[in-house]
């Protein structure tokens, strides 16, 4: 179960991440690079739950199941 409440959080805080760059985007007038940070903190949050969930694969934490079975 721990697992699978990691990888809900990471989702989150990629969504965070995303829409806090886009509004960086949208409303920010400044010259503090906020956007590119935020979408680069998105980055590493995808490869850090890619990572993680080969590590979980590995260390069988999760399995893969098939659709419909």
């Amino acid at each position: 179960m721990l697992p699978k409440i990691i990888v809900v959080l990471f989702l989150l805080a990629i969504l965070v991440a995303l829409f806090s760059g886009a509004v960086f985007l949208l409303k920010d007038t400044s010259d503090k690079r906020r956007t590119l940070r935020s979408l680069t903190w998105r980055v590493i949050l995808q490869l850090s739950l890619l990572l993680f969930l080969v590590a979980a694969y590995y260390f069988g934490w999760i399995h893969p199941h098939g659709v419909g079975g």
